[in-house]
């Protein structure tokens, strides 16, 4: 394996973008760890948190904190450390940086200064939960966090309804229970849906079906609002598909129930569509429910 040093022409040290284990410590790799071993400072989201990984790996370094409140005020300390010919490792406290993690600042300006900037690619959540999810990857779109407020959420959902890519999110434990309840009267109940909670840790629990059946599934799970989120959500249907036809059944269907029996609701857009009047019952009974 080369040294981390061997390829670089430019003049000054490297900045390596080093993935962490976002979970499982065994994720962290070969060339991680040998990255990590030779640099001569560690900037970290959290040097308490990283101070760990570095014990784990029996490595003692020299830290700076590198967070979303800092990271501007850390530029100059990084640049002069580089000009010196030091090679710096950024890490985040999991997974990939930049990546719904602090470092875009550093990487940016650290490249216009003409030093180089060198992945050392590994864990990544928003990967790791795509390629156990069943869901279309050739294209997907990752939207990170949504706004925390209510308000703010639903509107980034409405931009993103008629998206045909598979949408990524991030959510946190005390508000995963929110982001399903949204998702499910924006996009709709019937939108194919999977979670991936505490991925590569000892609980890593996986819920799919329709976001209707995920968000139930959550909700009857004691451990359903514990732990750290990816949330995949299929694209919609390009426009007239056989599927954009359920989709716009299920909204037709939600019209009606707020002003029909759930019965005769039921039975007009079973003529309309096409679809199972039993299923289309079913489904209006738990929409008269909300």
């Amino acid at each position: 394996m080369p040294s981390p040093e061997s390829h670089s022409e430019r003049p000054g040290g490297v900045l390596y973008v080093v993935a962490t284990p976002i979970g499982n410590l065994q994720d962290l790799s070969e060339r991680a760890q040998l990255v990590l071993s030779r640099v001569g400072l560690v900037a970290a989201e959290d040097t308490r948190h990283s101070g760990r990984l570095l014990q784990h790996l029996g490595l003692s370094k020299p830290m700076l904190a590198l967070h979303d409140h800092n990271e501007r005020d850390r530029v100059v300390r990084i640049l002069e450390a580089l000009k010196a010919g030091q090679d710096i490792a950024l890490i985040s406290d999991a997974g990939t940086p930049l990546i719904s993690d602090p470092g875009y600042v550093v990487v940016r300006e650290v490249r216009e200064a003409g030093f180089r900037v060198s992945p050392v690619p590994g864990p990544c959540a928003l990967v790791a939960g795509l390629s156990a999810a069943g869901l279309p990857t050739d294209r997907f779109l990752f939207a990170g966090f949504l706004p925390a407020k209510r308000s703010g959420r639903r509107a980034a959902l409405e931009e993103l309804r008629e998206q045909p890519a598979t949408l990524v999110f991030y959510e946190s434990p005390h508000r995963i229970l929110a982001l399903m309840e949204d998702l499910v009267e924006v996009m709709g109940g019937e939108r194919e849906c999977v979670l991936g909670r505490e991925l590569t840790k000892t609980f890593e629990t996986f819920y799919g079906g329709t976001a209707q059946s995920v968000r139930e599934s959550l909700e009857a799970d004691p451990n359903g609002a514990r732990g750290e989120f990816v949330v995949m959500v299929h694209g919609a249907p390009p426009a007239g598909s056989q599927e954009a036809g359920v989709l716009d059944a299920d909204r037709l269907l939600s019209l009606l129930v707020a002003e029909l029996p759930v019965k005769k609701a039921a039975r007009i857009v079973a003529d309309v569509s096409g679809l199972s009047k039993n299923e289309l019952y079913q489904r209006a009974l738990a929409l008269k429910d909300q």
